[in-house]
């Protein structure tokens, strides 16, 4: 019988896979919510009641309702609505993923953009700028440093959260752990468990240093 360091770097490369495959959805989903919740954000705080109507209730929904289940929603649903909307697991992931974390990080920018001084839209408006010109130029760049902190954490939370995409069949870290402990080697979860650790911790330390360089109090 194999014993627990042979059976480990036996399946070294294939978790290494995995790994790969846990940072790019991470990384891919926060892309897609970094946008659509960029979009999400200005209608929020827009002059247009339908715009502000939408941008709620889209943060409403994804918000109350589990992650999980609007996996399920895009992967297993969409397709008995429509053929045209069948995906493979991947990009579903990622589609499932980025919509949920975009509704976080709306309110997160939004928060952002609000924190930010009115009397420099003001100023702006005064000296001829356009509302978009005056977000894209003066509001955005000073709530960027504001949106570290917040925006480490939900990055983190999508990490760990990427495991749940495991229940369409996705083979990334969790799924490789379920499939190994089902031919009896329970101790795989171990491993698993130890590189979400470093993962979570790495990002953790990065944003902290991110955080201090850009502190808005400097």
């Amino acid at each position: 019988m194999e014993n627990f360091f042979e059976s480990f770097m036996k399946r070294f490369p294939t978790l290494m896979d995995c790994t790969r495959v846990t940072l790019t959805l991470a990384f891919s989903a926060v892309l897609v919510g970094m946008v659509f919740g960029l979009i999400l954000a200005l209608a929020r705080i827009s002059r247009f009641k339908l715009l502000r109507s939408l941008s709620w209730f889209y943060i409403w929904v994804f918000r109350g309702t589990p992650m999980l289940l609007q996996i399920f929603l895009i992967y297993f649903i969409l397709p008995q609505i429509s053929p045209a909307l069948r995906m493979s697991e991947y990009p579903a992931a990622i589609i499932a993923l980025g919509l949920n974390s975009a509704a976080y990080l709306a309110e997160i920018i939004r928060g952002a953009i609000q924190s930010i001084d009115k009397g420099q839209l003001e100023a702006a408006k005064a000296l001829g700028m356009s509302y978009g010109l005056t977000m894209k130029r003066i509001i955005i760049p000073q709530s960027i440093r504001r949106m570290i902190p917040p925006f480490g954490n939900e990055f983190i939370t999508l990490l760990k959260d990427t495991s749940l995409v495991s229940a369409i069949g996705l083979t990334e870290l969790m799924r490789m752990a379920r499939q190994v402990s089902s031919g009896g080697e329970s101790w795989f979860y171990i491993p698993i468990a130890a590189i979400y650790l470093i993962l979570t911790s790495l990002f953790t330390v990065i944003f902290q240093k991110l955080e201090k360089k850009y502190s808005i109090y400097e």
